[in-house]
């Protein structure tokens, strides 16, 4: 049953499944199987030539994971979703679907640690260009455009600087040029929708707020639907022009009958195919579990961090506090034009003493989880200099927004005065 509310409290809950085929039960069922049984040789030589979309085989596509992708694509107001076994994944598969060796792609300086090497080093071994704008400048982008470049890409709130990433403007200065914007939307889900604000592509790592309880890795990527590969055909030859992996199709050409998913689809039937980053049924099922109470879990999560940001920013041994609601300027006008209700669960502070003053505080903690990962239900801690940020240089990590004496917190759910005071505790002995 079709669900027309565009809430996303009832989305989470309801979209795309109802009630499975023969059990009518209400749970999605994980469907823990390699491969599906074909109706006749018809129905197999269909479903492989793609007159018809349905199961082959797990690694391509999976009931449980289906669910999984027909809910997010619905909350984000897409065309299609296709689930994936990590972020990362997610990431790769976003540039490797457009571009090849010898193209070039245009990205925010400001990005997770593991992003970064991927772009700057993976990618570059693969023979494909990431060219790094500095994002306060949002007409950095076109100025780093030429006739190989095939994407934008960003992250809305990107850890460590916390600066929301000019979603609009980028995107339009892309569609002017022919160039999507990919956006990956890790740390603002349900209170940020990028595909709204312009952007053709959202991806998650679908580990953090999604799923919410630190059990399961997995990814997700949406085609919005909204931009039209076809009209700047030469910009886009792995859509445009026949794919001999795949009978010689022209994916513009093949999805007609679909709907506007050739980015998507392709990603699927070739990438997800040839390289296999498949999430598990179990992952999918999990995930599928925390997307229902997204909604709620990120209100309270932005809540708690507004208190926790105040008070860092007053607190006498914290020398900066780094949290969208304590922006001003143009910092703040991004983040009040990008986000729809509260300011992200991710708070950055930096202490004086360095990377030793980060150590004592982080051995502190007690409530605190020491963990190298954001937007579990608990609240998180880590020290990105000497972890998540550590393989890059110096220099790449000031870009980024990592000092030595930086620590990003990932706020939980708990209630706000018992987070306050393991950082009060915590600090008291710094």
């Amino acid at each position: 049953m079709p669900i027309s509310s565009k809430h996303p409290e009832t989305l989470a809950v309801h979209a795309g499944f109802r009630a499975a085929p023969g059990t009518n039960s209400v749970a999605v069922p994980i469907h823990q199987t390699t491969s599906y049984q074909f109706d006749s040789t018809e129905h197999a030589a269909n479903l492989f030539a793609l007159k018809e979309l349905g199961n082959i085989y797990s690694r391509i596509m999976n009931p449980t994971a289906d669910a999984f992708e027909q809910r997010v694509a619905a909350m984000e107001g897409g065309a299609a979703a296709l689930a994936l076994a990590s972020g990362q994944a997610a990431s790769t598969y976003c540039v490797l679907n457009l571009c090849e060796a010898g193209d070039n792609f245009v990205t925010s300086t400001d990005l997770y640690g593991g992003t970064w090497n991927l772009f700057a080093n993976t990618m570059r071994q693969m023979g494909i260009e990431a060219r790094f704008v500095d994002p306060t400048d949002p007409e950095a982008f076109r100025r780093a455009v030429d006739d190989r470049t095939r994407l934008f890409y960003a992250e809305t709130l990107p850890n460590p600087k916390l600066n929301v990433f000019p979603i609009a403007e980028v995107a339009a200065i892309g569609r002017e040029l022919g160039i999507p914007l990919v956006v990956d939307n890790t740390s603002a889900p349900v209170i940020c929708k990028p595909l709204d604000l312009g952007a053709a592509v959202v991806m998650y790592s679908a580990t953090k707020y999604m799923g919410g309880h630190g059990t399961s890795i997995g990814g997700v990527v949406v085609d919005g639907g909204n931009f039209d590969w076809e009209a700047w055909g030469d910009r886009f030859p792995t859509l445009n022009t026949p794919d001999q992996s795949y009978h010689g199709a022209v994916w513009t050409e093949a999805v007609k009958p679909l709907g506007p998913i050739a980015f998507i689809l392709r990603m699927r039937v070739i990438l997800l195919r040839d390289m296999g980053a498949a999430i598990s049924p179990f992952n999918a099922f999990q995930i599928i579990q925390g997307v229902e109470t997204l909604p709620l879990r990120m209100r309270q999560h932005c809540e708690n961090a507004i208190l926790v940001a105040r008070f860092l920013r007053d607190h006498p041994k914290v020398t900066r506090a780094i949290h969208p609601s304590l922006q001003d300027g143009e910092m703040r006008r991004r983040a009040d034009s990008v986000f729809k209700s509260g300011y992200g669960a991710l708070v950055g502070f930096e202490l004086e003493g360095g990377a030793e003053a980060g150590r004592r505080f982080i051995e502190a903690l007690e409530l605190f989880y020491h963990v190298a990962n954001i937007g579990d239900a608990r609240s998180l801690a880590i020290h990105p200099a000497t972890t998540t940020h550590s393989q890059l240089a110096p220099e790449d990590q000031l870009a980024s927004g990592v000092s030595p004496g930086y620590v990003r917190l990932s706020i939980g759910i708990e209630h706000p005065d018992d987070i306050i005071a393991d950082l009060s505790q915590a600090l008291e002995k710094v």
